[in-house]
């Protein structure tokens, strides 16, 4: 502990006068990309045109984002479950499609076409 006479002293001692160059790349790298632009999107909230992300959806796609994100957990688990049981039902009629195709021979390759010859004509 510092006596009450020396502790201006101390304090002072402490005290750092260099001057960092912020211009050296060594000691301050360049930004990475999108960075600058990240910082300044947090620093003002309150921002009228929407994300670059949002400008490319349709109203239906808006809807459905906002639908979804009213849903509880165990409703979004639901709504996955949902479209994961479509996604193996697709599946099993797709290879159902497949199979048929191959037994009607319409998935082969055509041959190429060969003139005919014949020895005896050459």
């Amino acid at each position: 502990m510092a006596s009450p006479n020396g502790g201006d002293d101390f304090e002072s001692s402490l005290l750092s006068f260099e001057k960092l160059d912020r211009a050296s790349p060594d000691l301050w790298p360049e930004r990475l990309p999108g960075v600058s632009e990240f910082a300044a999107s947090c620093k003002n909230p309150i921002n009228n045109s929407p994300p670059k992300w949002m400008a490319e959806l349709e109203s239906e796609d808006i809807e459905m984002l906002k639908e979804l994100g009213s849903l509880t957990t165990a409703n979004l688990m639901e709504k996955v479950k949902g479209l994961q049981n479509l996604a193996y039902q697709l599946g099993l009629e797709e290879s159902r499609e497949m199979t048929r195709g191959k037994f009607l021979n319409i998935l082969e390759r055509p041959k190429k076409w060969r003139p005919f010859t014949c020895s005896r004509f050459v």
